[in-house]
């Protein structure tokens, strides 16, 4: 009976590519998750997540960023990309400074 390896227990460059995908993307889809609830429940303001972007949520819509905020829904987020000239499916990765700081601007309390 010949042992096989699990991918986690072999070499990096003797994993697949694919399955090498695969792992990365479950990372990011449970830090991601994490950082939502984080922001859902007031322990992480979204306006850091969009000045720092950290690496969890780099590909992040910025729709979908929004939306974890808690109240924030598809009509809320809308409005406020509406009013600062921005695509509901812009990537955070992809913000410039301004953009950024445009954004922030918007999203603090008066």
């Amino acid at each position: 009976m010949e042992a096989t390896a699990s991918p986690a227990s072999v070499p990096a460059q003797t994993v697949p590519q694919h399955l090498q995908a695969l792992e990365r993307a479950n990372r990011v889809r449970l830090a991601r998750a994490e950082l939502k609830r984080s922001i859902a429940g007031g322990d992480v303001p979204v306006t850091r997540v969009i000045t720092e972007c950290p690496w969890e949520s780099e590909t992040m819509t910025l729709s979908e960023l929004l939306r974890s905020q808690s109240r924030w829904g598809r009509t809320r987020t809308r409005k406020l990309l509406a009013s600062v000239g921005l695509s509901e499916n812009k990537r955070l990765e992809t913000l410039t400074e301004r953009q950024r700081m445009l954004l922030v601007s918007q999203l603090r309390p008066h």
